[in-house]
This record gives structure tokens, sequence and C-alpha cells, in this order.
């Protein structure tokens, strides 16, 4: 890989840098072809960009910026996922092969910029989805006016059930 090249590559992950709000590095050795193939697959569909990359020209990108953390964790081979719209999903996803596959290793990730260790990753994969917390919020925003239609719906139908009543009671 010559120069240009190499500052092609550290310009396209300092442009990926700055538009995300949370990467993930972990080490890849071990994993094969398919175990690959399958957790690419899931994080694109999740809107992730997973790449592996040379640790020095990683370095150089996150120099000075919200990733600068993650240059201590930059040894061996490393893959990075920077997250897209929704930073639970990525972590989600790599913990999940982390902990099915035993070469596959979280090394740490940047969020908002701070750092976040392997046990902070995992605590954020247990965290609901964000489609899960839209609909809890939806469902807590809708139950004042279904409770209050539950409530104006009541009012005629006791009103029936009495009338009823008073009917029964004439008839015998």
């Amino acid at each position: 890989m010559n120069r240009t090249e190499k500052e092609q590559i550290v310009a396209e992950l300092a442009g990926k840098i700055s538009g995300t709000k949370a990467a993930f590095i972990a080490d890849y050795r071990g994993i094969n072809v398919d175990q690959v193939t399958r957790l690419r697959r899931e994080l694109v569909t999740a809107g992730v960009d997973y790449r592996v990359v040379k640790n020095s020209l990683l370095r150089l990108a996150s120099k000075g910026t919200h990733l600068a953390e993650l240059e201590k964790f930059c040894a061996g081979p490393t893959a990075i996922a920077f997250a897209g719209d929704d930073v639970v999903a990525p972590a989600k996803i790599l913990a999940k092969y982390a902990a099915e596959i035993e070469t596959f290793e979280l090394k740490a990730g940047v969020l908002d910029g701070k750092l976040l260790s392997v046990a902070d990753i995992t605590a954020l994969s247990k965290l609901p989805s964000r489609e899960e917390l839209l609909a809890k919020a939806l469902s807590s925003m809708n139950a004042p006016a279904s409770n209050f239609v539950g409530t104006m719906a009541a009012i005629p139908r006791s009103l029936v059930q009495v009338l009823g009543a008073i009917a029964q009671s004439k008839a015998a």
C-alpha cells in the first residue's frame, strides 16, 4: 500500500469518525469466514459500518477526535464498527458474537466521547432497541387517551345497565 492509498484511507476513516456518535473495536482473530460473513450481514442490516483497519491508520485518523481514547487499544488485529442512527444495535450484535465465538473479543468502545469498557458495552447491549423504546413511549403517551375513551364509554353503558335493571324489577 503506497502513501496516497494510506492517506485516502485515513481521510475516509476521519470522515467516518466525525460522522458517528459511537464506535466499537474488536479483535477478530480466529473467526472463520462463515462467522465473519454472518457478522457483517447483521451489522450492515443494522446500518453499521464494520471494517478491518490497520492500527497505525486508525491512530492517525482518530487523533484529536472523540475517538482518540481508542488509541491505547489499537494493538493486534483490529476491526472497528461505526454506529449508524442506533448506537445500541452494534453493541448488541458485537456482544452477541463475542459471547458466541470464543476467539472474537471486544476491546473497547466510545459513545459520545466517553470510553466504554467491555463491561459497559455488554451493559449497553442489554438496553432495549430504539424501536422498542419508541413503542414504549408511544404506548405511554396513548394510555391517557385510551383511559379517557374507556371512561366516557362506561357512562352510557352504566346507564343502559341501570335502565335494564329497573325494567327487570318492574316486570317482576
